[in-house]
């Protein structure tokens, strides 16, 4: 007989009712606001749990991103030390090319020692070029290696606009990413590197007796504002990449080639306070909550629970819970043995018709491969399924 993976489909009741804080029932649903439009080349408001784009203006457009893309020296540099290849102790010497950076600086020394940590902090508080050439150096023995090393992990990550010719952002025509990749690699940051994010929230660093003040205006202007990373070049204009937090919800916003610092600010703010104030986000489904039972032929048990292995969440606009719908699409013909993880389904969760996320449903448990008893037995049964 052919078990090919032909899908059943089910509906599943979510769980929003059961697991979000607050109940719609008695809402009246409204019409969403229209988003404020900033003056900017470009920007993206992304809720952080769905990674979902809540507002978007030339999302996928390339243009050169000055300093935000020392956002990205800082990822690989995080991904080093996790992984046990880069030392936040080490001691380096500071090479010619570092110091004779222009620009931002921490003010490194050539031939001088500094540690590594020294030169994360004076990348990303004082957004020091000289430290983010060092560490590039570090890492990749070059600049240009190292920017070879960024585009690798930029196409990882999902980077589709990206390009990547140095460690700073220094201007380069062909140096040049979207609002969408740098909220996808801010989002990825966070995630992955609380502790590493954590230093954004600095408001200063003081290398070799000189205290520099961290660029982000708004760490001093909103006490939900906890990153992430400020730029500007002629040629780039002024941008922002900011993440807040506020009442358990993260959001992440990017503007792009703003006209002034003071407007980077303020059209980043309008970003936030919209996002905040109209959306809101729902989880859907814990981790390792069971949504339905799939039949396992041949196996110890008869079923195998499927879920999702990472909470499950969405955004959506406030009180517009109730029109939410989901299907669970799930493999038939399932044959033992089966392991936790293995994909068995997709789940489509929907509003107002409109495709919200498809999100994949797997094993909850592993089911082993049954004795002679169950596999003669189930080669019956499939025989009439």
């Amino acid at each position: 007989m052919n078990h090919s993976p032909v899908l059943r489909t089910a509906l599943v009741a979510l769980g929003v009712w059961l697991f979000s804080p607050l109940s719609h029932a008695a809402d009246v649903l409204k019409p969403l606001p229209s988003a404020p439009s900033l003056s900017a080349k470009a920007y993206v408001l992304m809720e952080y749990e769905s990674g979902r784009l809540l507002v978007s203006h030339k999302e996928i457009e390339a243009f050169e991103p000055a300093s935000l893309t020392k956002v990205m020296t800082h990822y690989i540099v995080s991904d080093e030390i996790e992984k046990g290849l880069l030392s936040p102790d080490l001691e380096v010497t500071v090479s010619e090319k570092a110091w004779r950076m222009e620009g931002s600086k921490m003010f490194i020394e050539v031939g001088k020692q500094v540690s590594v940590d020294e030169l994360i902090k004076g990348m990303v508080i004082q957004s020091g070029n000289d430290a983010s050439v060092q560490l590039a150096e570090v890492i990749a023995g070059g600049e240009d290696t190292f920017a070879d090393l960024m585009n690798q992990y930029a196409a990882h990550l999902g980077m589709r606009d990206t390009v990547f010719r140095n460690a700073t952002g220094m201007p380069d025509a062909e140096h040049v990413t979207s609002a969408r990749d740098l909220a996808v690699l801010s989002r990825e940051l966070i995630r992955r590197f609380p502790d590493a994010y954590a230093l954004y929230s600095e408001r200063e660093y003081e290398y070799n007796n000189i205290r520099q003040k961290n660029r982000n205006e708004l760490l001093w202007r909103d006490d939900s504002v906890d990153g992430l990373k400020t730029g500007h070049t002629n040629a780039a204009g002024y941008g922002l990449i900011a993440s807040a937090e506020r009442d358990g919800m993260r959001l992440i916003s990017v503007v792009m080639g703003a006209d002034s610092a003071q407007s980077r600010i303020s059209e980043t703010a309008k970003l936030l306070n919209y996002g905040f104030r109209f959306f809101e986000t729902l989880r859907l489904f814990k981790k390792g909550e069971s949504m339905d039972e799939l039949r396992v032929w041949k196996g110890a048990a008869r079923t195998v629970p499927v879920g999702v292995l990472e909470d499950l969440t969405v955004a959506i606009p406030r009180g517009h819970g109730e029109q939410l719908e989901s299907n669970l699409e799930l493999r038939r013909g399932l044959q033992a043995p089966v392991s936790k993880g293995d994909e068995l389904g997709v789940l489509v969760v929907l509003s107002g018709g409109e495709v919200l996320l498809e999100q994949p449903v797997v094993a909850l448990e592993d089911i082993a491969e049954g004795g002679l008893v169950e596999i003669v037995r189930d080669s019956i049964l499939q025989v009439f399924e």
